[in-house]
């Protein structure tokens, strides 16, 4: 499992306590990764005083702040294990969730994803309606532009085959919020199935995404991303 941090220090330590206990439980292993992307504040602390004595977790820890497609990237890359699931530090999807992905990697899908707009989600804290409004909007560009079929390439609960997830992440080269878009696009150039997975979601304060910044960098990449084509995007990353 890896998590992207950025500045997380008010939370960080309450998802590890949840993750820890959750995951403790069930019959199968694992293994946890915090990637702090350049974190100022007390999250590497945090982190390194939870890991301590618990062989399970781990931080990978670096500077300066590259943006979470590159913590994703680099987690994905690093991490062995014959699955590989990203979370959002917040929880926002809870850990327990993952018990609804298992099914469609154990029947063949090569990725299981977290999908918010599904009927059968159920969305327990909504965001605020302009977040919700725009997000409906950039899910609709993605799908004409890259993404067709799939409704929520955003949400941050995404589980990968070991494989899959080494094939893909690659040749993703995006280091900001588009990682999503692109690891999704690129999967389905390669011809991996993706399944799209109701869940249960509640959002929390403090999300690292400006709208007003990252919505048009965003909208940018994915277009970039588009008129590219199919061997561009799938050339490896340099470095």
């Amino acid at each position: 499992m890896i998590i992207p941090a950025y500045n997380e220090e008010a939370r960080i330590g309450p998802t590890l306590r949840r993750i820890d206990e959750y995951l403790t439980a069930q019959p199968y292993p694992w293994r946890v990764t915090v990637v702090s992307d350049g974190s100022a504040d007390g999250t590497n602390r945090i982190v390194e005083a939870y890991a301590d004595g618990r062989p399970n977790f781990a931080l990978d820890a670096y500077t300066p702040n590259r943006g979470k497609g590159h913590a994703v990237r680099r987690g994905m890359l690093a991490l062995e294990a014959d699955y590989l699931l990203f979370s959002d530090a917040d929880l926002a999807a809870p850990i327990e969730e993952i018990e609804k992905l298992w099914p469609s990697v154990e029947s063949g899908a090569a990725i299981a994803i977290g999908s918010r707009p599904l009927r059968e989600s159920r969305l327990e804290i909504r965001q605020p309606w302009y977040r919700e409004m725009l997000g409906r909007a950039f899910n609709k560009a993605v799908q004409m532009l890259a993404v067709r079929g799939i409704q929520d390439t955003q949400c941050g609960f995404k589980l990968f085959r070991r494989d899959v997830a080494r094939d893909v992440f690659s040749r993703c080269k995006l280091d900001g919020f588009g990682f999503d878009f692109e690891s999704l696009m690129i999967a389905k150039d390669l011809g991996y199935s993706i399944a799209e997975v109701p869940i249960r979601w509640s959002h929390q304060e403090g999300s690292k995404v400006v709208l007003m910044r990252d919505g048009p960098r965003m909208l940018r990449e994915l277009v970039r991303l588009r008129s590219m084509g199919k061997k561009k995007r799938l050339e490896p990353r340099a470095g």
